[in-house]
């Protein structure tokens, strides 16, 4: 059956298409010109239209495409669209069926993902739509048409969510999902710490995301969710215990997260290890190899002494040393260097000492040689830097010489040798699930260790406990950007938040956290408090009023009760604690720096040194050109790891904290609390 235009018609209508044919699954329309063959399959609507003289017809296809048929005599226009009609809505009634039963077979996928009783992991959700979108294009009718019938309707909607809107609809399903599951295990969220898990907890152990980052202020129990991670692992059956990997920063950490985990889960299958720990596993079990660690990486004393020791011999013995040495320290470091004999001045060693370890550490964990660490340098610094790199190589040498002699490694080679083993593929991975503490502390070098770990297994998980606003480290090469853009390093996961503090009340976390976030750079999280305070539980005071403080403090503190006296550097330990113990000797006092305080807590705290100059707090940003370029990039505003640091200071305190500035050169600080509502007094 065919359908043509007139002859009038087709002079009027100057149209490409003047001719119609039916064909067994489709119509053919073509011209004297132009040929179009539109398969039932292609065809999204067919219209008929009166024009003024004649009739027409409108084919519509996919993607708004449109084929006109002009100039045909009406009647038989009408008789040929109603045949046509007919034809192709039998044939759609058909297709509909075999399109519902393919519709079907996704819909059972997706209910069987909706009910399973787990997490469904934002990897997997690709798989599903590629499975939908093969699903469309296996269905015999314009997948446009699908919304007209009524058995596929239903179905269609629901794949069409899950393609348009996967990432709402997978987050709906798990949050369901969760909701439930920690409904029907309310007892083992209970018991698993020693105070019930709050709800934040709860959801972050939950997560299953392959790559999980729980962000949490200090005092919210980060290393309770690490625990209960575990431990819900364990419960799941997801693991057994030797499948569980625990990685902490240092062996202390460690050796508190295997007690915990033993009194908690009561399990000695689970070993918290240091990154040392784990990287001298790899090679042992890798290479069939024991490695010994350098006495030098376990005692300060002898390391600082060797240093020491060949930086005095280098300029005793060779002039241009000499002068180099001392420009670096005038020049960049501002110090005061004594005229003559220098290096035989102990106090100015001594100041010298933790640099050069500093120095050191830097340069072992680039692994790279002198030509590849002056190649990584700017143009504008190369020169300088290099100058600096060969008066660091004599102490470099001495290190190696030392390692070669002792027969040992150090904790950077050790590292290196462990990430080359992996990458070659050397080692068994018995690790299913690896937990991070402190994450916020990675260094670039660690990080790589853990890439190369999971590498090994592309389902290993990776649950990582932290607190960007206690990055404090970057001077030891810890790289924040590890943890603030965590996702691009790690793959793509969740990041959860834990909302409640334990520690400190209402008004210390007020000032600290408004203080932490005058950084516009610092990832924004909610931290409340259990327990109120008042505006007198943040005070700033003279510094001179110590010994008065301390005198108050002894008429109420109990000896349960504990202080801190924070400084930014050792020296600034306040004389009168010296005489503390004969002065206050009921007092339980403990002085530290505020690096060292890190996950350390007391019920009061003293943080003095708040004033201006070299050893002042804010410290001032002056770095060596070597730490410039081996060090990563710094953040881009004042005083951002300073600011932190006060933060660190602050939340170290469950009830009560000072801070002691000098009215003659206060420090910046200062000012800034002020302005966030810190009352300054006179006398405690």
């Amino acid at each position: 059956m065919e359908l043509k235009s007139t002859s009038f018609g087709k002079h009027l209508a100057q149209h490409p298409y003047n001719r119609v044919r039916l064909l067994n699954a489709g119509v053919e329309v073509s011209g004297d010109k132009h040929h179009y063959l539109i398969p039932f399959n292609q065809l999204i609507q067919i219209r008929c239209k009166r024009g003024i003289v004649w009739g027409e017809l409108e084919f519509e296809l996919p993607e708004a495409k449109v084929v006109r048929l002009h100039g045909t005599e009406w009647q038989e226009t009408q008789r040929f669209y109603q045949h046509l009609l007919k034809i192709w809505q039998a044939w759609s009634e058909e297709m509909s069926g075999v399109s519902a039963g393919v519709l079907h077979g996704q819909i059972e996928k997706i209910t069987h993902i909706e009910e399973q009783d787990k997490w469904f992991k934002s990897a997997d959700l690709a798989d599903v739509q590629k499975d939908i979108t093969g699903a469309f294009s296996a269905i015999p009718v314009p997948v446009g048409r699908l919304n007209d019938f009524d058995n596929c309707r239903e179905d269609y909607h629901t794949c069409l969510r899950w393609l348009e809107q996967g990432k709402r609809s997978v987050d709906k399903r798990n949050l369901a999902w969760t909701d439930r599951v920690i409904a029907e295990n309310q007892d083992f969220f209970d018991t698993v710490e020693v105070s019930p898990l709050n709800e934040s907890q709860c959801r972050a152990v939950v997560n299953g995301e392959d790559a999980v980052l729980v962000l949490a202020g200090a005092g919210s129990g980060k290393t309770s969710v690490l625990v209960a991670r575990a431990g819900w692992l364990l419960h799941r059956q997801e693991a057994v215990p030797e499948q569980i990997l625990l990685l902490a920063f240092g062996r202390q950490a460690a050796d508190e997260m295997n007690t915990r985990i033993k009194e908690r889960l009561h399990t000695d299958g689970i070993k918290a290890k240091t990154f040392h720990a784990l990287a001298l596993q790899i090679i042992q079990e890798g290479s069939k190899k024991a490695p010994k660690i350098s006495k030098l990486e376990t005692d300060a004393k002898a390391r600082r002494s060797l240093l020491i020791k060949t930086w005095q011999e280098q300029c005793a013995g060779k002039k241009v040393q000499a002068s180099g040495w001392r420009q670096w320290m005038t020049d960049e470091l501002e110090w005061d260097v004594p005229e003559g004999d220098y290096w035989k001045n102990k106090p100015l060693a001594e100041r010298l000492g933790s640099r050069l370890e500093r120095w050191l550490s830097l340069m072992r964990t680039h692994g790279g040689s002198q030509a590849e660490m002056i190649e990584s340098a700017h143009e504008d610094v190369k020169d300088l830097f290099s100058k600096r790199i060969r008066l660091m190589a004599p102490l470099l040498k001495a290190w190696k010489t030392a390692l070669k002699e002792e027969g040992a490694v150090d904790f950077s080679g050790l590292i290196h040798q462990a990430v080359n083993i992996l990458e070659k593929g050397r080692f068994v991975s018995p690790w299913k699930h690896i937990l991070v503490d402190e994450f916020q502390d990675i260094s670039p070098q660690r990080a790589l260790l853990l890439s190369a770990l999971r590498k090994l297994n592309k389902r290993t998980s990776l649950f990582a406990v932290g607190d960007d606003w206690q990055a404090i480290y970057r001077f030891s090469g810890a790289e924040l950007s590890l943890t603030t853009a965590f996702s691009t390093h790690f793959g793509e996961g969740a990041q959860c938040a834990l909302d409640t503090t334990y520690r400190f009340n209402d008004r210390i976390g007020e000032i600290a956290n408004k203080f932490v976030q005058q950084n516009p750079y610092q990832l924004k999280k909610p931290l409340n408090s259990l327990t109120k305070g008042n505006k007198k539980n943040v005070v700033i005071l003279p510094d001179e009023q110590l010994e008065k403080l301390l005198d108050k403090l002894s008429g109420y503190v109990t000896a349960d009760e504990k202080i801190l006296v924070l400084a930014r550097y050792h020296h600034l330990r306040p004389q009168i604690l010296e005489k503390a113990a004969t002065r206050w000797p009921k007092l339980n006092l403990e002085f530290m720096t505020i690096h060292a305080s890190k996950g350390q807590q007391a019920e009061y705290v003293i943080i003095v040194g708040l004033h201006e100059g070299n050893d002042g707090f804010p410290a001032p940003a002056r770095e060596s050109v070597l730490e410039q370029v081996l060090l990563p990039e710094p953040e881009n505003f004042m005083d951002a790891e300073e600011r932190r640091l006060l933060y660190v200071a602050m939340t170290r305190a469950k009830h009560q904290v000072w801070l002691m500035q000098d009215k003659a050169r206060p420090s910046v600080f200062v000012e800034q609390l002020e302005d966030i509502g810190v009352p300054v007094q006179r006398k405690p």
